[in-house]
């Protein structure tokens, strides 16, 4: 559900600023244990964001790294955004790509992609992976779209200073600058990182915002929010960070899709169309990942 359907009466007047604070849950997905913050038992979506997983950091020594098989994917657009690290994506559509550092791979699903994840150039010397991976539900009316994708290299993304604040625009229009990044609904997605006592107001005019702590310590309205701590405003409410000590925040938000089902690697607006993708994943009626002949089988 959205913030402005989660049923949570006390986010007026004196209540603050926050509504929801979130600590990830951890998975183990074999080559590491990542945090799972979104989809949480108390949220399931901050704007068109419905999966936010912080992985690492994470070291690997040679010969080891991390190794998603081919795997299937509809109704979303998704971003892993490393911090260190590199990770090579292979998808259905052709595209061999590395992620790395501050780059931008933008996948969109729409009506089904495939594609794996694997260890990259780095794999025969010890590596180091840490990063954020992110799911965006697409609206309604581009849930069967056309699947699509885009590397964007890390020059292209815009870097700011903001009040001493270290600034990157991945997604969005923020403090006069817009991210080349195209999306399909309103949608913000930041970096900051900010200097001990540096403070910072958040955009506005998005429906939904969250920030998640990856490291430090950060204060609004006078509580403090920790590593590994996603603080989940009211709807439109001003949000104001400081930090009490150097810290790494991701902001995410944007206006909300509507309600989405969730099951495994789907999301769609019906759970008519859920069951559709598992029975063509289950006949192999997906693409294949050209080079890649592996795939993980649909749970059962």
């Amino acid at each position: 559900m959205s913030l402005l359907e989660a049923g949570v009466p006390q986010c007026t007047g004196s209540a603050g600023t926050i509504q929801w604070v979130i600590k990830p849950q951890l998975k183990d997905l074999g080559e590491m244990t990542v945090r799972r913050v979104l989809p949480s038992k108390e949220l399931r979506m901050v704007g068109p964001f419905i999966f936010f997983d912080h992985m690492g950091p994470a070291v690997f020594p040679p010969g080891k790294g991390i190794q998603v098989r081919p795997h299937p994917h509809i109704g979303i657009a998704t971003i892993t955004y490393l911090f260190e690290g590199e990770i090579m994506h292979r998808d259905s559509l052709g595209y061999v790509q590395p992620i790395r550092q501050g780059a931008i791979n933008l996948m969109t699903a729409g009506r089904g992609i495939v594609h794996s994840e694997r260890a990259g150039s780095d794999l025969e010397t010890t590596a180091r992976l840490h990063g954020i991976q992110s799911w965006m539900a697409l609206p309604a009316e581009q849930e069967e779209c056309a699947p699509a994708f885009v590397h964007i290299p890390a020059s292209e993304i815009p870097a700011i200073e903001v009040a001493g604040v270290q600034v990157r625009v991945i997604i969005g229009t923020a403090y006069g600058s817009t991210s080349p990044v195209a999306v399909h609904v309103p949608t913000l997605y930041l970096e900051l990182h900010m200097p001990r006592d540096a403070s910072i107001d958040l955009p506005d005019h998005y429906q939904e915002l969250a920030a998640y702590v990856v490291d430090g310590d950060v204060a609004i309205d006078g509580h403090s929010y920790t590593s590994a701590t996603l603080a989940v405003a009211c709807p439109d409410k001003a949000v104001s960070l400081h930090a009490q000590r150097p810290s790494h925040v991701m902001i995410i938000g944007g206006d909300p899709v509507g309600h989405r089902h969730i099951w495994w690697n789907f999301v769609a607006s019906s759970r008519e169309r859920i069951d559709q993708a598992k029975a063509d994943w289950r006949m192999q009626k997906f693409g294949k990942v050209p080079g890649d002949d592996e795939f993980i089988p649909l749970p059962e």
